[in-house]
């Protein structure tokens, strides 16, 4: 809600809510560090961040000027984090070092490399997958019984297909018991997409492009998250366009890729999910969506308003529940005109006109101006 709210010029009153940490809407950051400040008499100063004015600032503000520095001047702030993230407590150095993903360049694998020797796992994992998404690897591969990635190999079967034009195809192995689950799940997460590649002797592009999905839909959303965590930018927009492609189920996973997508790839994906509907539940799981852009066309280029209005006036508890759900999404991604319009649908078709679930979408439709309230 309060990303709703920003992106329309307004805040919401200090008194109803007080952000307390550094994931609220950037507009945000003054308040955040002026609840850091309460205990002492400081303030952020307005000028550009330093290594000699980096303890004036609060962590909040801070961020946000490295961020922006990433963006404009990533090698500068590099320089900034690796001069002072070491001073830093475990959680704050994470918070730094995850910044390196803006920008992320050939020019950051020396710091990054450096991090092997952190203090922190948290972040010496950080910095392996930064690593691996430049196409390093992160640590060596002898293949022995304790090398994680030739474990997972294991847990890959590798074949042919075709009869004239042979490809090399990656399909899950079957499995036997719940502990080799666990443990496949375990090895995705630890290990690197490009280290899996090497191990099969091929690319990023050639082993996704193998991987054959519905054989299981388990070890098909452990490769999403491990290309999601380390797949070069390449691999992930390959991944993302590929299975948004094959529509239906398969491009569902794309939700997991989602933290890393660009804005259009993600609205893609939400209006497929509103187009064939048969998961219209599952737009409750999308993550990082920009708000103030879904159109009343969205909503009727296909069965989506059809399946909200039938849940809306049927008698089905489970239906009305995840219309509920749908609803308060909807009404986060909406623009204030489509917000008004489904309100006036959803009445019209048996949601009562106080309901909770029209809640968001009421908020939505009367922000409908440019606001200058702060």
């Amino acid at each position: 809600m309060a990303a709703l709210v920003a992106s329309r010029g307004f805040v919401l009153h200090p008194m109803d809510w007080m952000p307390s940490d550094q994931n609220s809407p950037d507009v945000y950051a003054p308040w955040v560090d002026w609840q850091a400040s309460m205990n002492g008499e400081r303030l952020a100063p307005q000028e550009k961040l330093t290594a000699e004015n980096w303890d004036e600032f609060y962590p909040a503000a801070r961020r946000l000027a490295l961020a922006d520095m990433r963006r404009t001047d990533p090698t500068s702030a590099r320089m900034l984090i690796e001069a002072k993230a070491s001073g830093e407590p475990a959680e704050v150095r994470l918070a730094l070092v995850e910044l390196m993903r803006f920008g992320l360049s050939a020019e950051d694998v020396p710091f990054l490399k450096s991090l092997s020797a952190d203090r922190s796992g948290k972040v010496r994992e950080l910095a392996g997958r930064l690593l691996a998404r430049l196409g390093e690897h992160v640590r060596p591969s002898d293949g022995g019984p304790d090398d994680p990635v030739a474990e997972l190999a294991a847990f890959i079967t590798e074949g042919r297909s075709g009869f004239i034009r042979r490809r090399t195809i990656y399909t899950p192995a079957k499995l036997k018991s719940q502990a080799q689950e666990q443990r496949r799940a375990e090895l995705f997460e630890i290990c690197n997409l490009v280290e899996v590649a090497e191990r099969f002797n091929t690319t990023e592009a050639e082993f996704i492009g193998g991987w054959q999905f519905g054989a299981d839909n388990k070890a098909d959303i452990l490769i999403a998250r491990m290309v999601a965590a380390s797949g070069s930018e390449a691999a992930l927009t390959q991944m993302a366009d590929t299975l948004i492609a094959e529509g239906g189920k398969p491009a569902l996973f794309v939700l997991h890729l989602m933290p890393r997508l660009d804005s259009s790839r993600k609205r893609v994906l939400i209006r497929l999910i509103l187009k064939e509907t048969t998961y219209l539940g599952m737009i409750n799981l999308a993550e990082g969506i920009d708000v103030d852009w879904l159109e009343w066309d969205d909503l009727t280029n296909g069965q989506a308003l059809a399946a909200l209005r039938s849940a809306a006036g049927g008698k089905d508890d489970a239906a009305r529940r995840g219309l509920d759900d749908v609803l308060e999404t909807i009404g986060f991604l909406a623009t204030a005109t489509t917000a008004a319009k489904l309100i006036d649908d959803m009445v019209a078709a048996g949601v009562p006109p106080a309901a909770p679930s029209l809640g968001l979408l009421r908020l939505n439709a009367s922000l409908a101006g440019p606001g200058t309230n702060t």
